[in-house]
């Protein structure tokens, strides 16, 4: 009797791996109870998104729920072009088992694929966007299209997201061959100039016209034999692509990725040894950071693409008190929620060394602030470029902003770091520092906290005093630098720091 696998059995086997992975994941939560409320959260979140907008004061007869409806196609194209940009800059998508722990699993790449998909979601900007078009939708139209538009549009998030896996694999099988940085690169340049150029010629609104996205919602509004189309277009494309991604993950797989690869078998010269113990322990930490995959792509992303869009959009400066923190909590997601991870197994070597943990604990604080400083900076100037020279109050409305952000965003991510540290590799593109359902958690807290920030500061960039920003971001930074230093307390405590080391190293 034959023993291969059939074709219909080959074809369900990853959807069976993947249900089995998903359990496995499922099996090393911490807190399941915590998981089912975050997870109910999260689903009566997306509920109310998609309805309570509709019965809004203005919703679907105001001029300015006419204004929203008319960039709904524009915002649908933009959740494509967020997916794609993701799965681009993470190397396919994010895991749904990490590299080590996968090594003694046969975890195909079909699997690989069907995790990733299922992974996207859990993603605060996935969500966020999500959220977004679900609710202007709503606001929009009104109570009496949401059974029709709103059907619309999950496809589309589904549709949008599976096509953007599609290209992330296929971008990744590109990057991992011959030439291929320098091929991606190429096209990222050609890209970006081909946007500036419809910029500055004045093109946009023709652009926008011709995106398919307002076909899909126009015959969206009508049910009938254009709207069942319209439906079966989008389940069909979304089931198309979630099958087709399977090949190109397949052949990214059979290449090394020249990225790591490059970290892992590149030479280094030893440098002079540093005159201080905490500026050998400074350059160690950069070089942990500055080497990583996921950080340094992650940052190219978070520092250029919030700069490149507030400079097409022409945002003025106090727009722009938004940015900072959007990018900081971005950047701490990268790696500063679990910052003892960089770490690894040359943590146990690290805490032999005869320095102060205290002085190991600023140092890392150091290194992070310094991360996210350098994004936040590349984004302001990029954005400031068409938003002119700052007057006095402008100016320093987001100076303060980006002190106040940075001290919270690095007071919160080394408290969290000690309180719930994780093993995690950074050395794979695809790696995240903690698992996807908490990385939801604090991306949410992060926002909240810092787009409050950048909201409050905007609106004293109007105020016609120039130290009137000082004066309220002082109360701001002392209140998060208290935070830190009793973070920096608790980090001296050598039980609380072994359970730290041994997690990580794990």
């Amino acid at each position: 009797m034959p023993t291969a696998l059939s074709s219909t059995s080959a074809f369900w086997r990853p959807v069976a791996d993947t249900r089995a992975l998903l359990r496995f994941r499922l099996g090393t939560v911490r807190r399941p109870r915590v998981l089912r409320v975050a997870l109910l959260a999260m689903g009566l979140l997306t509920a109310a998104a998609a309805v309570v907008p509709a019965f809004i004061a203005g919703a679907h007869d105001s001029e300015r729920a006419f204004r929203v409806a008319l960039i709904l196609p524009t915002a649908m194209a933009a959740f494509l072009f967020l997916t794609v940009v993701s799965g681009i800059a993470s190397g396919g998508g994010r895991e749904l088992i990490s590299r080590d722990q996968a090594v003694a699993y046969p975890v195909s790449p079909a699997t690989d694929h069907l995790g990733a998909l299922l992974m996207a979601p859990l993603n605060i900007a996935w969500l966020l966007q999500a959220w977004a078009l679900l609710g202007a939708t709503a606001y929009a139209l009104g109570p009496g299209f949401l059974w029709k538009i709103e059907p619309v549009v999950v496809l589309w998030l589904l549709t949008a997201t599976s096509f953007g896996q599609v290209l992330a694999w296929t971008a990744e099988t590109i990057r991992r061959g011959p030439f291929g940085i320098w091929i991606m690169r190429g096209l990222l340049v050609a890209v970006a100039s081909a946007a500036l150029l419809v910029q500055l010629t004045g093109h946009v609104g023709d652009v926008l016209d011709r995106v398919p996205t307002q076909w899909m919602f126009t015959h969206g509004l009508t049910f009938d034999l254009q709207w069942i189309e319209v439906v079966a277009l989008l389940a069909a494309l979304t089931t198309a692509c979630t099958v087709a991604g399977a090949w190109p993950a397949r052949w990214a797989s059979l290449r090394m990725p020249h990225d790591e690869q490059k970290i892992e078998s590149g030479l280094r010269e030893a440098r002079p040894d540093p005159k201080f113990g905490w500026l050998g322990m400074v350059r160690l930490d950069r070089a942990s950071v500055w080497r990583s995959v996921p950080i340094r792509r992650g940052m190219t992303v978070l520092a250029v693409g919030p700069g490149v869009v507030a400079l097409f959009g022409d945002l003025t400066w106090p727009s722009m008190t938004i940015l900072p923190g959007l990018v900081a909590s971005g950047g701490a997601l990268l790696f500063g929620v679990n910052v003892w991870c960089l770490d690894g197994r040359g943590g146990l070597w690290r805490e032999n060394l005869p320095i102060s943990p205290r002085t190991g604990f600023w140092v890392r604080a150091l290194v992070v602030g310094e991360f996210l400083g350098f994004a936040a900076l590349v984004t302001i100037a990029l954005a400031s470029i068409r938003a002119g020279i700052p007057d006095a109050e402008e100016a320093m409305a987001m100076a303060c902003t980006v002190v106040v952000v940075l001290v919270q965003v690095v007071g919160a991510a080394m408290r969290w770091s000690g309180r719930n540290p994780y093993p995690s590799d950074l050395r794979s593109a695809r790696a995240t520092p903690a698992p996807p359902v908490v990385m939801v958690g604090y991306s949410a807290r992060l926002a909240l906290s810092t787009t409050l920030t950048g909201m409050l500061f905007s609106g004293l960039a109007e105020v016609p005093v120039w130290w009137f920003s000082p004066l309220m971001a002082l109360p701001c930074v002392c209140w998060s630098l208290g935070r830190l230093f009793r973070a920096a307390d608790r980090w001296s405590d050598p039980v609380r720091r072994s359970y730290v080391v041994t997690t990580v190293a794990a």
